[in-house]
């Protein structure tokens, strides 16, 4: 009887021993399962994340590409610029340097040749190549055109101011052939032989040749008057009016517009005259001045 239930203690035991070996194994074998799909988990999730590093690192790769695709056509551009630049700066040289000559102006005032003045600070760390040296040579020559722009304005306002002056003041003569017969002045009066004030030039020429304004202006006289004859009246600028008198006919009328160098009468003998000549007086501001100036002026 005790022989009986040993053996089925025996037996029990060992099958409580087989029970937990088998737990215990299968728990090692889910713990094991469990670690490698942790570390398979880790593996997949680092492979992406390589994945997406290297995605990016491509993509970045490409864009550095187009950008500097895209900076060397720029670049290419403004060198083309550049060189435009300088061909347009060479003919504003050319312009400027041309109008000086024709004008007769100071050629170290207006000197088209040279190089802006500048300044500045040394710069020790400064580029000299790509970029830096393109902008470098877009800064001098900006500063080029900004001098060639400021001479050349300078330039018109003085051609146009002394053109404007040249057509509007008095100058010259109001004959194209003839001389001076009388200057201005105390005289020896032809007609009496006594001393008298001449308040004007006189010119001698060919009768019916003609009379020519020494300046632009407005007609404010033409009639006969006296001693003068037939007599044109020509106001100018700045208070200045000029007289020819003996025309043999007047050209123009009172209110006429009239250009320097225009015929303005035919050369004649009216009026107190004893030959074809035309009497030329010059009077500013009602004041009556010496027309050699203006005559020499011309």
């Amino acid at each position: 009887m005790s022989s009986s239930h040993g053996i089925r203690n025996d037996a029990s035991g060992r099958s409580g021993k087989y029970l937990l070996l088998t737990v215990l194994l299968t728990g090692a074998a889910l713990l094991g399962g469990y670690q490698y799909g942790k570390l398979q988990a880790v593996q997949i999730a680092e492979d992406e994340a390589m994945q997406a590093t290297l995605q990016a690192m491509a993509e970045e790769r490409r864009e550095l590409d187009a950008m500097r695709n895209s900076m060397e056509a720029e670049l290419d551009a403004l060198a083309l610029r550049i060189g435009s630049l300088r061909a347009h700066l060479l003919r504003l040289n050319a312009l400027g340097e041309r109008l000086v000559s024709v004008g007769n102006l100071d050629s170290q005032e207006f000197d088209f040749a040279a190089e802006p003045a500048q300044g500045g600070m040394d710069q020790a760390d400064a580029e000299s190549v790509g970029m830096m040296e393109l902008e470098s040579e877009l800064q001098r020559l900006s500063a080029a055109f900004a001098d060639r722009e400021h001479k050349l304005i300078l330039l018109e306002e003085m051609l146009s101011k002394r053109d404007v002056r040249e057509q509007v003041i008095p100058s010259g003569r109001p004959l194209k052939h003839g001389f001076i017969s009388s200057t201005f002045g105390r005289r020896t009066d032809p007609f009496t032989g006594k001393k008298k004030y001449h308040k004007g030039v006189d010119f001698v020429g060919k009768r019916g040749s003609e009379v020519l304004a020494v300046a632009a202006g407005v007609v404010t006289k033409s009639e006969r008057t006296g001693g003068y004859g037939n007599v044109v009246e020509i106001r100018h600028a700045d208070g200045y009016v000029t007289r020819y008198a003996h025309n043999q006919e007047n050209l123009v009328k009172e209110g006429d517009r009239v250009e320097k160098g225009e015929p303005i009468a035919m050369l004649g003998s009216t009026g107190r005259s004893s030959g074809p000549h035309v009497h030329f007086e010059v009077r500013r501001n009602g004041k009556i001045i010496n027309p050699a100036r203006f005559i020499k002026g011309g």
